[in-house]
């Protein structure tokens, strides 16, 4: 019961920095796990960051680690991510998510996208050399 739109993709140069940010509607940010993934061309969505209700742990996949950092405001019902040195790896789709938290979790649940209750459209990322 809650609708995800992201924002704040652009076209940006190698080692610049970037904020995508994902307002909730329909319900609010306080009850769900929150995630971002990505999907570079011709390639499969992968796993990037994910914060938990009351940001209680963060999680990063190893690639992002030191350049993003994954928070919430919940107040706004918005989650951001906050990218630094952008690399033109960086380049693809970048979707947030939303989990209800329940009872019983695989390990490492929030790399699995089956998890998530709840998918924004997209935003687009370009970073060029």
């Amino acid at each position: 019961q809650v609708q995800l739109v992201e924002s704040g993709g652009g076209l940006v140069h190698a080692g610049e920095f970037l904020r995508l940010s994902c307002a909730a509607s329909g319900s609010t940010f306080s009850s769900y796990h929150l995630g971002w993934f990505r999907q570079a061309p011709g390639k499969e969505r992968e796993f990037v960051a994910t914060i938990a209700l009351s940001a209680v742990g963060t999680y990063y996949t190893d690639s992002v680690k030191g350049r993003f950092t994954i928070s919430r405001d919940d107040a706004k019902n918005t989650v951001y991510l906050e990218m630094k040195s952008l690399k033109p790896e960086d380049t693809a789709v970048y979707y947030c998510a939303a989990t209800i938290p329940g009872p019983e979790r695989p390990p490492q649940w929030w790399r699995i996208q089956s998890q998530y209750d709840y998918w924004g459209q997209g935003t687009q990322v370009t970073v060029s050399s």
